[in-house]
């Protein structure tokens, strides 16, 4: 019945912590750059920044479930 608006607000959500993980993810390579790492090592830490908002945001989510059920 309810269903429409509580996609909305999933998508929405998660389109968020995307953007908010790719902002980490570009913050931490040029930090890494800046700090004198070559390309590939800035990107590494760039994707491993990347993921681990996205595990940080999964392991949230799977609190508040546990919590909210």
């Amino acid at each position: 019945m309810y269903r429409e608006p509580v996609v909305a607000v999933v998508l929405l959500t998660t389109a968020l912590v995307i953007v908010v993980a790719l902002l980490a993810a570009a913050g931490a390579g040029k930090l890494a750059r800046m700090d004198g790492a070559t390309y590939p090592a800035a990107l590494t830490r760039a994707a491993i920044t990347f993921a681990a908002v996205l595990t940080l945001a999964a392991s949230v989510t799977a609190a508040f479930a546990a919590l909210l059920t």
